[in-house]
């Protein structure tokens, strides 16, 4: 599927008090080693490490789905790709310390999920977002950046500077191939919800 846009962004979406309020709780929440649908298929712990080493906490409070799905919707309004989607994950809070990395990948998979939830079973993820809840001066580094191409010729990578502000989101196709780039120095904080429905017909 070739579109226009292949992301939408808000710079200020979310107010600078609300990204801190979104860490500090989940610093209370228990962290755990980041993993990949390659580590939930085998239980290779290399297979991780060699695409992704950071770590991350889960979030499913109401109040936080408030304030950022009203972006999904708009970016999917107005970026034109219409996707019907009717299911959120839980969020994912990521930290990247110095060093630490998510290679390239895509967020969706190859078939529909099995899940015992209804809410997700039979479905795909369509659309991701991701919100900055460092400030970009707090860190060196640790740039999301996306593979745009929509041919054969190469990549057309896409280093989105527009989202290192605190309170900046993006949302993009689940299907966008991208990637966190090394944490140098400091420290990045974000948040990540994948947003789910049938598959496209």
């Amino acid at each position: 599927m070739n579109y226009e846009h292949m992301y939408w962004w808000f710079e200020n979406a979310i107010p600078k008090r609300l990204c801190d309020d979104i860490v500090k709780y989940a610093f209370t929440k228990k962290k755990e080693t980041a993993i990949t649908g390659a580590y939930q298929e085998t239980g290779d712990i290399n297979k991780v490490l060699d695409k992704r080493n950071s770590s991350v906490t889960w979030l499913d409070d109401p109040w936080i789905y408030k304030l950022i799905l009203p972006y999904v919707k708009q970016a999917n309004a107005d970026a034109g790709w219409n996707f019907d989607w009717d299911a959120s994950e839980q969020c994912q809070f990521t930290t990247y310390e110095p060093g630490q990395y998510y290679g390239w990948h895509q967020d969706s998979f190859s078939k529909p999920s099995k899940n015992n939830d209804p809410r997700f079973n039979n479905k795909i993820r369509k659309l991701s977002v991701t919100l900055t809840l460092s400030e970009g001066t707090d860190y060196v580094g640790g740039d999301l950046e996306m593979d745009l191409r929509n041919n054969d010729c190469g990549r057309d990578i896409h280093t989105m500077h527009q989202i290192r502000k605190k309170g900046a989101l993006v949302v993009f196709p689940s299907y966008v191939w991208h990637r966190v780039a090394p944490v140098i120095k400091g420290t990045r904080y974000s948040l990540v919800i994948w947003n789910h429905g049938y598959q496209y017909r």
